[in-house]
Parts: structure tokens; C-alpha cells; sequence
């Protein structure tokens, strides 16, 4: 799943003296860092931020947003110890919203792909915001409280456009006459805990059985004693959990969690290497509003029953994508060399550029180059040998399927 755009600062992490280790130089996580450390006081901060810096916390600007990269170990060890015990995120700059009322799933329809309405109540699942192109505005996780109440997450970097999107078309359905009310929820915080120890865990802490809570549902229950929303999904490819508080008890469950020794902070450069491992996509990376959902790779995210009419957004377009086929398609790589960073060319052997990686980096856990972009068919199939320039040297590579990681959501 999911999230801002971001670019690499290298001068600006280099003044961190923490942020310039080699796990991070090595992994090369690139973040949206739009404001210099200067500027840290006017950026926004999460319920969480002094929580952060007392657990020692690197803190830098994201998405407008001070938020930690790392905290004591590094990047490296950070990924690795999310695959094998548990890792806590403070995501809380990403945007909480629900949409209620007797038309909110038919409104939602019009500007999703998803089949909304064939949601179970409590159950959610990944779908995109397009355009009237069929491009994609948005990736978001979609779940269905109860026929009248829809509760979405939306990314940090994407909040103001996706706010002004939703809103216009909200103001236009309601002059029609609809029923449905937007509500964001900044008086709430969002922690993901992940990781193979992320039940065991939690189960100390609520007496509601996880046993029975598989991947995509959506529950309300406390945890040590605070009321919260709980959806069983995340960003890593691992078991685990996101968890909406009110922002008066994040500190309390943060400071539970993290007693466990199983649980180790993680910050954004292990979020950014774990969802690559996972294959999964970063907005202004890997998904654009140029980027149809076809070519993303991310057909399934259109309902079967919404092929009948396409009766959303640049739904023509897609219908004649799925219909016709594209030209283009997201694939991995593994490679060798210097790790390949978002723009780098891919061609073939002889030299033809034929695609553009979108997100690139060394894997912790293979101990491998991997990364994923755009290529031009028939080069998309897996095992064709490419090249990915880096820095000028063309470096051997495959494409390769993905993810890169098993994943291990919990199915029951």
C-alpha cells in the first residue's frame, strides 16, 4: 500500500550526523523532505513527537510532517527485525476520513474503483481515486464500518488534493440531493504495529480475540482500556495491524507496546525498504495521475461488479484498457551494481531505453539489489534480461515477479 511522494535530499541528511550512516546511504530510502531542519518549527507534528525524541528518535521533515527516519539501530537491522519480531510506526500525518450517511457508499463509488458496496460490513480492501483519464489520484484502504459508514486512510503527501477532489464532488452530490457527510478525523492518531509477533502481542492488551480477525477486517475495541479502531492490515507485507486512537491515548498505547520486548520503534527508512521487499507502491514513485491502475499493475483493485457499467471516474478509459491491453506495465528487478534510484533509464542489452524505474534500493533481507518501474511490453515478462543505468553504468538486471518477500498477511 501506500504513500507520498518523496525525493532525496542526500546534502541535507549528510547534516544529520545520525541519518548518514551507511544503512541508510546503502538502502538509499528517499524521503519527501520539503522544508530544511531550520524550518522544523513549522512543520506539523503527530501526538507522538515527544515520544519520539525521548526514545531517540531522528527527526526530519516529510510530507510537511516531523517525522523519525530511524531511531537507535539502523535501517538494516530495523527491516529485518520488523520480518522476524515486531515493529511499531507512528503514521499518524497520514489522513483519516469516513464518509457517512444512506448514499455514502453510492458516492464513494463514483470516484473509486472498488466494489464498495460488496464489502462485508467490517471489512476493507485497497482501492484507487482516478481522474476523468483513468489516472490514478490516490491509493487508499477502503473500509466499510456498515452500509452507512465508510472509513478511509488517505496518504500524508496527497491530503490537501485529495480533500479538495473528494469535497468538490461532495458539494455537486449534495445539491443533487445525496446523503453523505465527510468527516476527517484530526482529532485521532495512527500507529501500525507489524511484524510475525504483532498478534501475540496485541492480545496482551485487549481481551477482543484475534484469533478470529483476519487481514482486510475492521473492529472497534479497547486497548488498554482505550477505545480504538483496529484494521487488520499495513504497509510491510507482514502481519499487523492499523490502529486509529484518539490522540489522548497514543502516548499510553505506544508506551505499552513498545515495554514489549518483542516491539522495536521503526521510522520511515525501514517503512520505505519493507514495502519495497513487499512490491508494494509508493504515491509519486510508483503511482502518478498520468499512471492508470491497468498499467500499475493494479487491475484486480476494479470490482468485478463495477466492469459491468465502469460508472466512476475514467472508467471508459479503463474499460478500453482492459479490453485492448496496455503498453506499459510495473514489473520488478533484481540487479546488479549500484542500487538503481527512481528516473534511472532501463534498456536493453544493446542500449534501447525501454522503461524508467519508479522506486530502488538494496534489500535488507535478500541482501540484493531490488526495484520495480515501468517497462514497455513484450521486455515485461519475468526473466528478460535489461540493463538499469545507474550514474551512468549500465548494470546487468532481470525482471523478476513480485514481492521480492513472501508475504504473511493473516488469512486464518
Amino acid at each position: 500500500m501506500r504513500r507520498s511522494v518523496s525525493k532525496v535530499l542526500p546534502q541535507l541528511l549528510r547534516s544529520n550526523a545520525a541519518a548518514s550512516s551507511p544503512a541508510i546511504q546503502q538502502i538509499g530510502f528517499k524521503l519527501h523532505l520539503v522544508r530544511a531542519f531550520a524550518d522544523d518549527a513549522n512543520l506539523k507534528r503527530t501526538a507522538l513527537y515527544d515520544f519520539h525524541v525521548a526514545h531517540g528518535g531522528k527527526m526530519v521533515p516529510f510530507a510537511g510532517w516531523s517525522m523519525p527516519i530511524q531511531y537507535k539501530d539502523s535501517i538494516m537491522d530495523s527491516t529485518k527485525w520488523c520480518r522476524e519480531h515486531a515493529s511499531l510506526f507512528d503514521v499518524a500525518h497520514m489522513c483519516g476520513l469516513s464518509l457517512t450517511g444512506k448514499d455514502a457508499v453510492q458516492f464513494l463509488e463514483g470516484l473509486v474503483t472498488g466494489d464498495i458496496a460488496g464489502l462485508a460490513d467490517g471489512t476493507g480492501s485497497l482501492s484507487v481515486f482516478t481522474n476523468e483519464r483513468g489516472g490514478i489520484i490516490d491509493d487508499t484502504v477502503i473500509t466499510k464500518v456498515s452500509a452507512n459508514d465508510i472509513y478511509l486512510v488517505v496518504n500524508a503527501g496527497c491530503r490537501e488534493k485529495d480533500l479538495e477532489h473528494i469535497g468538490k464532488h461532495l458539494d455537486a452530490a449534495k445539491a443533487k440531493g445525496m446523503d453523505v457527510t465527510m468527516t476527517i478525523h484530526d482529532d485521532r492518531g495512527l500507529l501500525a504495529l507489524q511484524g510475525p509477533s504483532a498478534m501475540p502481542v496485541l492480545q496482551k492488551m485487549t481481551q477482543f480475540d484475534l484469533s478470529k480477525f483476519y487481514f482486510g477486517m475492521f473492529a472497534k475495541f479497547d486497548i488498554k482500556g482505550v477505545p480504538c479502531w483496529v484494521t487488520r492490515t499495513g504497509y510491510t507485507g507482514e502481519d499487523g495491524f492499523e490502529l486509529s486512537i484518539p490522540n489522548s491515548g497514543m502516548n499510553t498505547i505506544a508506551e505499552a507496546l513498545v515495554a514489549d520486548s518483542e516491539v522495536r520503534l521503526a521510522g520511515l527508512g525501514p517503512r520505505d525498504s519493507l514495502r519495497l521487499e513487499a512490491g508494494l507502491c509508493l504515491y509519486g514513485n510508483d503511482l502518478e495521475q498520468h499512471i492508470t491502475p491497468i498499467e500499475a499493475g493494479l487491475a484486480w483493485t476494479v470490482g468485478k461488479r463495477r466492469r459491468e457499467k465502469f460508472d466512476f471516474l475514467g472508467g471508459e478509459r479503463i474499460k478500453q484498457q482492459l479490453a485492448d491491453g496496455v503498453p506499459i506495465r510495473r514489473v520488478g528487478f533484481i540487479s546488479a551494481g549500484a542500487p538503481a534510484r527512481q528516473h534511472s533509464d532501463i534498456t536493453t542489452p544493446d542500449g534501447t531505453v525501454i522503461g524508467e524505474v519508479t522506486s530502488g534500493a538494496f534489500s535488507p533481507c535478500l541482501k540484493k539489489n531490488i526495484a520495480m518501474g515501468y517497462i514497455n511490453k513484450p521486455h515485461d515478462k519475468a526473466g528478460t534480461e535489461v540493463k538499469l543505468v545507474v550514474r551512468g553504468k549500465a548494470n546487468d538486471a532481470v525482471v523478476t515477479k513480485m514481492p521480492f518477500v513472501k508475504t504473511t498477511y493473516y488469512k486464518g
